[in-house]
């Protein structure tokens, strides 16, 4: 093995019992991995789990408050955000994250030169150098970087001032950097944000075949279910504390459902106890009280000398009662998608030869029945937006016509101004106008909790203080509990937990009701590889 492959073998990255506490609340607890060359970590769980504190406490940008970090070999790491100063360039950028090498290349130079001049100890130098220089490829890593700007799309001008560039063209010149640099270790933080179809595939098979280790923090299921080997998993667990799955992404799965069902299971089988055991309590002080109070006549003193008897079994079941420890938590909640009946064989909606004048590429038509499949996709531009707005009634195309046989429903891709009143109060006064209006029955009104959306706690916030993905699980929860016949997602998976996608997708592929979906999301795409498709150009 020669030195290089040898000091690459030797790089790792591990962490040990990890915690951060932040406000008196923490981030992070219990958390422990180790990557090697060659392993690739995904690090998943839903927003505010400490995803990016941890890859900023594995870099070594911050301290934890308690466990250990250890590092072998160079780290490469690109955050999700990208403070730029004006003055610079192209070329600067470059040279900032491709520091490393242009530090191991002067000091070979220079060892170089000393080896020449026969200085005391520059062969030992000299080897060392070398044996750097090789274990990144340092002479090609400004090729390796020229290649990876072509394949992102990246602007490969260093004289270009980064100040007239966009944030997301800042951002792939700094993952082609990277990608170029020979890091042995890389961690990165939503790499596929910015990138197109070409980016995406480029980055995969980029990743794939580094021979460093990698620390990926995403929600795009198509690459961690392409890349990773291990999942580390940041979401709620009953004991608290985060877990790895081996397996790749489709390990973490399994591995994840498995573990959600044995904590159901086992919080079900504590709360049935519980109640039996209060039930048996009740009966038994039911019991000392009719047999406390004996009815005038024969048999009072009989009854008396019962009442020890039942004040023991009353102090037992309580002492069982008490001794019974709740130790399993309650468990998430699981999305509950509502029953979306629809009459079979009807027309639910029909569309032929809308037109939008600017905003949309030709005539479109659209069929709909009962239980019906459709994926709309295209370029960014191509109107897949405008052409659900005119299929939910809320942009009137410039010809063609619409006729609609039942309730449509439409979640568009960004939330409406959010509102200062509580959700659970937005979410009531929608379901009252919908029966009001006769849109659904009484007995078809559902209540917030009943969806599994958004727990108790959230909903009690105003609908301005939740996040941007309790806001999209809010609009969710409108929209599904509406009963629309005809349900129109347009980007369905944005700001939502993979979680949830995953239980979104089986509800839409089940729900009796019509669906249309614009989408690029890649796992969804292939989730729904049997619909069919429309394809606006």
């Amino acid at each position: 093995m020669s030195t290089a492959l040898s000091l690459r073998a030797r790089a790792h990255l591990s962490a040990t019992d990890l915690r951060v506490t932040r406000g008196g609340q923490p981030v992070l607890l219990g958390v422990s991995l180790t990557v090697s060359p060659g392993e690739r970590l995904g690090v998943v769980g839903e927003n505010g789990r400490g995803k990016t504190t941890l890859l900023q406490v594995l870099a070594g940008v911050l301290a934890p408050d308690a466990g250990e970090v250890s590092r072998a070999g160079t780290i490469g790491v690109a955050d999700q955000e990208m403070p730029v100063g004006d003055d610079r360039t192209v070329g600067d950028l470059i040279d900032v994250e491709l520091a490393e090498v242009r530090r191991v290349l002067t000091a070979f130079d220079e060892s170089t030169a000393a080896l020449a001049e026969g200085l005391p100890g520059a062969e030992q130098e000299y080897e060392r150098a070398l044996a750097d220089a090789e274990s990144i490829g340092a002479w090609e890593a400004d090729r390796r970087v020229d290649v990876s700007l072509a394949a992102l799309g990246a602007v490969d001008d260093r004289a270009r001032p980064l100040a007239g560039l966009s944030v997301g063209q800042r951002y792939r010149i700094r993952l082609a950097c990277l990608l170029g640099a020979g890091h042995d270790m890389l961690l990165l933080d939503e790499p596929t944000n910015h990138l197109d179809a070409a980016g995406l595939d480029y980055l995969t098979a980029r990743l794939r075949e580094h021979p460093g280790g990698v620390v990926l923090v995403s929600h795009d299921r198509a690459l961690l279910s392409d890349v990773v080997t291990t999942v580390l998993d940041l979401d709620p667990t009953r004991d608290g504390r985060p877990r790895t799955y081996g397996g790749g992404y489709e390990g973490y799965r399994e591995g994840r459902a498995a573990e959600r069902e044995r904590w159901e299971t086992d919080y079900r089988d504590q709360q049935s106890e519980r109640r039996r055991l209060a039930d048996d309590l009740s009966a038994a002080q039911n019991r000392l009280s009719t047999g406390w109070r004996p009815e005038k006549g024969t048999g009072k003193h009989t009854r008396a000398t019962r009442a020890p008897a039942l004040v023991r079994a009353v102090h037992r079941r309580q002492e069982a009662l008490e001794a019974q420890v709740l130790d399993v938590p309650k468990p998430p909640m699981r999305f509950q998608a509502p029953p979306l009946p629809a009459p079979p064989g009807v027309t639910l909606l029909r569309a032929d030869g809308v037109e939008v004048a600017g905003r949309m590429r030709g005539p479109q038509s659209v069929h709909l029945r009962a239980g019906d499949r459709l994926v709309v996709t295209g370029p960014n531009g191509a109107g897949k937006s405008t052409l659900l707005a005119v299929l939910a009634q809320r942009l009137e195309p410039d010809a063609g016509t619409v006729q609609r046989g039942g309730r449509v429903g439409l979640l568009s891709q960004e939330s409406p101004e959010p509102s200062r009143r509580p959700a659970h109060e937005v979410f009531d006064a929608a379901m009252a106008r919908l029966v009001s209006t006769g849109v659904l029955a009484e007995g078809e009104r559902l209540g917030l909790s009943s969806l599994g959306l958004l727990p108790s706690q959230a909903a009690h916030r105003p609908v301005s203080e939740l996040s941007i993905g309790q806001q999209r699980r809010l609009d969710l929860a409108l929209l599904l509990a509406a009963r629309p016949q005809v349900v129109l997602l347009d980007e369905p998976t944005n700001h939502l937990s993979m979680a949830l996608v995953e239980e979104l997708t089986h509800a839409l592929c089940v729900t009796a009701a019509a669906v249309v979906m614009a989408t690029h999301d890649r796992q969804l795409l292939r989730d729904a590889a049997d619909w069919p498709r429309l394809l606006l150009r």
